[in-house]
């Protein structure tokens, strides 16, 4: 069955994404497995968004307890889930108001739109100038692939919306230069993930705090794929003596459900008003009981404690396969966003290892061309990071006999 799949669906579908030819039909914790019952660890994680593994249990009852009670009503009304999980999300955070949506790129799009209308109705029709960062990544929308700083997304959708400029990531000189009057937003990845795994330095980021600050621009942090408990802390700008203004959410908050959120302080709250932004299936009361139901979980000492203890785990076990390898210039990274950074004699390499990890039982991911990058569940078992790195140990070998 799962081998008709995989030659079914280019007859149906746009050629996007070039999956490889392993196709689930369950998951269990941080195990998949075909129709075959071939079994993969998952270090992957859906690109950081199963944060609870597959079919969590808690997962399921909020989503079965939920379905049959409310599925979806329009945005005229309120819902219990949404509220609650609104409460939760300001209640744990440092922030005032939320807007629910369905992604981390409409997070993303919501944010931005926000703080260009906060800039025309407090400052005038000047006050629009987006900066964000070379090698960033903000999603796939046109308005996310122009914001993000990665032209090999953006340029074949020309032309892109104006007003945008990138500046060179950690480089303080270079955001001085760029944010100014004009300017409604800064955007900026705490780690910039897609990108490699690339951590923003607290110099950096305490400079566009003060930066924005001086010029009355909003600073929003893309935490789409850091936040949640995926660096160990709720969210990662925690880990940094600074607060943003505004934060975009997604991946992990729904462990697999689709949702997104943006997080915006008081002060910015009136960038939007009533009619000016919208969503149809936004907050809708199934994917809010869920991601409920995924925050309590993640929200606790038990769990953030243990997202650092695996960190370590999966730093001592890639420093002694480089040991003996010699593939990686460094282990990079926070908490179980991980990345481990290709030499220069293999670059451009990084998804070749990963295809070779499907065949030998571990999903891995690449970060950029050169990097293989880990996004494993929170809570995955002692037992399956060392049996995925034992199995990576074996696609390793095997990348390097060829």
């Amino acid at each position: 069955m799962s081998s008709n799949l995989r030659q079914e669906y280019p007859d149906y579908f746009l050629d996007i994404y070039g999956q490889v030819d392993f196709v689930p039909v369950r998951g269990v914790g941080s195990r998949l497995y075909d129709a075959n019952d071939k079994e993969i660890i998952d270090f992957a994680g859906g690109i950081a968004v199963n944060a609870l593994g597959h079919a969590h249990p808690k997962m399921i009852e909020a989503l079965t307890t939920q379905a049959q009670k409310l599925w979806h009503v329009s945005n005229i009304m309120v819902n219990q889930p949404a509220v609650e999980l609104g409460k939760a999300l300001v209640n744990a955070s440092d922030f005032d108001k939320v807007f629910i949506c369905n992604s981390g790129t409409e997070a993303v799009e919501a944010g931005l739109k926000l703080a260009r209308r906060y800039g025309l109705v407090n400052f005038g029709a000047h006050k629009h100038k987006i900066v964000s960062f070379k090698n960033s990544f903000h999603g796939r929308t046109l308005f996310a692939v122009s914001t993000g700083g990665q032209s090999k997304y953006s340029a074949d959708f020309a032309p892109l919306p104006t007003g945008i400029v990138h500046g060179e990531f950690n480089d303080s000189t270079s955001a001085e230069e760029l944010i100014d009057e004009n300017t409604a937003v800064v955007i900026v990845e705490v780690i910039q993930a897609e990108g490699g795994i690339i951590q923003a330095s607290t110099e950096f980021l305490l400079k566009l705090r003060e930066l924005c600050d001086k010029h009355q621009a909003i600073l929003m942090f893309d935490e789409v794929q850091t936040g949640i408990g995926r660096t160990g802390k709720l969210f990662a700008y925690q880990h940094y003596p600074i607060q943003a203004d505004l934060i975009s959410i997604a991946k992990a908050l729904g462990g697999g459900f689709p949702i997104g959120a943006i997080l915006v302080k008081e002060q910015f709250s009136s960038g939007f008003a009533i009619g000016s932004h919208g969503t149809t299936f936004g907050g809708n009361p199934l994917a809010c009981a869920v991601a409920l139901s995924v925050f309590n979980i993640i929200n606790t000492s038990e769990v953030l404690t243990g997202v650092t203890q695996r960190e370590q785990l999966f730093r001592e076990q890639l420093n002694l396969l480089n040991q003996k390898l010699n593939l990686f210039d460094e282990i990079r990274g926070q908490g179980l966003l991980i990345g481990a950074a290709l030499k220069p004699q293999y670059h451009g390499r990084a998804r070749e290892i990963m295809n070779l990890g499907f065949t030998h039982g571990v999903a891995l991911l690449n970060a950029s061309p050169n990097v293989i990058r880990f996004t494993p569940s929170l809570i995955i078992p002692e037992e399956d990071i060392m049996l995925g790195m034992n199995r990576f140990k074996t696609t390793l070998h095997k990348f390097s006999a060829e």
